[in-house]
């Protein structure tokens, strides 16, 4: 089996976490040396505090959790977390452009955030909610991620219906065909469905920050809910 905990982004973003339970999470992640934690934007300094000198990077969601905010919000999102030091960004693609086929401004929204990632050197996913889209849909968007500077394709936010499906992750992989990097994301709790997604050929896991454990030693999930 891999070093599974390489692969992993852990999610730490639900709404109502405190502070408390915000550091609960980022210390169990750091002891299993994740690849990074993914937090909500007001946990930056938080997540920079506990996971400096650590094997742990860390992660921002951007236009979280529907994608609808103006381009222009987005871009100057982008801004403000790459001037606060922020190792990755995972940004929403619109879904109610990317459901009304509207994929000019689909590819205006996501160029205008690659563009500020790309200059700075910064790892940039972008989320599609493949559960509400059908394969043309998934198709389309890996396509345009690809011309507008992505660096990975993401399935899910894990807050909108089912997460990861192997049959959109692997429609994802083929058309990336190498050219882009896919994360499954939501619904990965144990080690066997993580490691049939990087058996498939996945390059990032995005899953809850408390099926991290199960995933990395091997045992049973703690939890069935959330992400």
């Amino acid at each position: 089996m891999n070093n599974l905990n390489q692969y992993l982004d852990a999610a730490i973003l639900k709404p109502e976490f405190t502070q408390e339970e915000t550091i609960e999470a980022l210390k169990a992640c750091i002891a299993l040396k994740t690849f990074s934690v993914c937090v909500r934007p007001c946990d930056i300094p938080l997540a920079q505090e506990y996971c400096k000198d650590t094997e742990t990077a860390v992660c921002v969601v951007l236009g979280f959790p529907h994608g609808v905010q103006l381009t222009a919000s987005k871009a100057d999102e982008a801004r403000r977390y790459i001037a606060l030091g922020v190792d990755e960004i995972d940004m929403v693609a619109n879904y109610g452009w990317v459901k009304s086929g509207q994929w000019d401004l689909v590819k205006e929204d996501i160029t205008a955030v690659a563009q500020q990632t790309k200059a700075a050197g910064i790892i940039m996913k972008v989320i599609f909610e493949t559960a509400h889209l059908d394969a043309d849909a998934i198709k389309k968007l890996v396509e345009i991620c690809i011309e507008a500077g992505a660096d990975f394709v993401k399935t899910s936010t894990g807050f909108n219906g089912d997460g990861a499906q192997e049959a959109d992750v692997q429609l994802m992989l083929d058309t990336a065909a190498g050219r882009i990097k896919v994360k499954p994301s939501g619904g990965i709790r144990d080690a066997e469905r993580a490691q049939m997604f990087v058996d498939m050929g996945a390059h990032r896991l995005g899953l809850g920050w408390n099926s991290c454990e199960p995933v990395c030693k091997g045992s049973a999930p703690t939890s069935t809910s959330g992400y």
